[in-house]
């Protein structure tokens, strides 16, 4: 007898974790194209440490170490440290990034559907707290000479004098940060926009692709169904109605929508880190709520923050609300009525 068609087939951690890792490629081959191969040393590097440090915990809990080392729930954080770190940091830097990550942030609290925090934006905000100029160590874009590379890398543990000043350039979003402080009162958004050599036709130069590459990848897990569409659309919606309404009102202090959406981590946090289903929001109306607020305070912490981007600290914010919005979010139970509002005595 064949199950009825409103069952759904289960689908594994393995399956999805396979998936979203899938997703990421294509924004991890527009990295590639335009800031060199180092970004595949750092996937490389920040794997390796992730699964033998789930493969530690594990044993020191007493957990089957294969079993869960398996699920790729570990390969997701690492991937994440990887990308949202500068491709050209140090290699301790991603490797203390991947063990905050996966031995603070994750097991620490439990182990997998645990963690109330993301671990990877927990990672990141510990080492943009700890490290901030090493954090804003990024290759210039089309800077693809990976022996300069590897060398700013593992230039510590070899002594080898890591020469960055030829190759490092600030993200465009801490450039923008930058000229916006130092510039003439007269100077426009646009006039920076087109002067320099950072920001490309949409956003930052390469950065544009990349976000189009997990943009790419995001609709492909709305399509699968391992996300829905209620985080990533709230969050773009809202990120980009706000920026567009204050660019609008004032253009030469605030930026447009198009370079919010496709500068910096609006993109992988839309789509690959606001929709993680342990730390996030799991109503329908919580998911909307969580999202949206994410979007604003990235956007007031880009624009009047100490740091360029406010993603992972925005994320990090609205994890801390996620209980308070899912207790006031739950739908109605089915087959319940709300209760009657009681009628005054005539």
């Amino acid at each position: 007898m064949k199950n009825s068609p409103h069952l759904l087939k289960p689908t594994s951690v393995r399956s999805v974790m396979l998936r979203v890792l899938l997703a990421l490629m294509p924004g991890i081959a527009a990295y590639v194209w335009f800031f060199g191969g180092a970004i595949l040393v750092q996937l490389a590097l920040a794997s390796t440490t992730a699964l033998l440090a789930e493969a530690l915990m594990l044993k020191l809990r007493g957990k089957p170490v294969f079993l869960f080392v398996s699920d790729g729930s570990a390969l997701v954080a690492a991937w994440l440290v990887a990308l949202t770190f500068p491709p050209i940091a140090p290699w301790w830097l991603t490797v203390s990034g991947v063990l905050i990550a996966i031995v603070v942030a994750k097991h620490l609290y439990g182990g997998l559907g645990q963690n109330p925090f993301n671990p990877a934006m927990v990672a990141f905000c510990t080492m943009i707290v700890a490290y901030p100029q090493l954090m804003s160590q990024w290759p210039r874009a089309e800077f693809t000479d990976l022996s300069a590379q590897l060398n700013a890398i593992f230039g510590s543990l070899f002594g080898i004098d890591r020469q960055l000043d030829a190759i490092i350039m600030a993200t465009p979003l801490d450039a923008l940060r930058t000229v916006l402080r130092d510039a003439e009162q007269n100077a426009t958004i646009a006039g920076i926009l087109g002067s320099h050599a950072t920001f490309g036709n949409i956003g930052g130069r390469g950065w544009e692709w990349i976000a189009g590459g997990y943009l790419l990848g995001g609709l492909w897990l709305i399509q699968q169904r391992i996300i829905t569409w209620h985080i990533p659309a709230a969050f773009l919606f809202t990120l980009a109605i706000i920026s567009a309404t204050f660019n609008i009102a004032n253009p030469d202090q605030f930026v447009g929508a198009n370079f919010h959406l496709f500068t910096g981590g609006a993109m992988l946090g839309a789509f690959f880190i606001a929709t993680d289903p342990v730390s996030g929001a799991t109503t329908p109306l919580g998911k909307l709520i969580f999202a949206a607020g994410a979007a604003l305070l990235t956007w007031i912490i880009r624009s009047f923050g100490a740091y360029p981007d406010g993603m992972a600290f925005a994320i990090l914010l609205m994890n801390l609300l996620v209980p308070l919005i899912d207790m006031h979010t739950q739908p109605k139970v089915f087959g319940h009525k709300r209760k009657a509002e009681p009628r005054a005595m005539p």
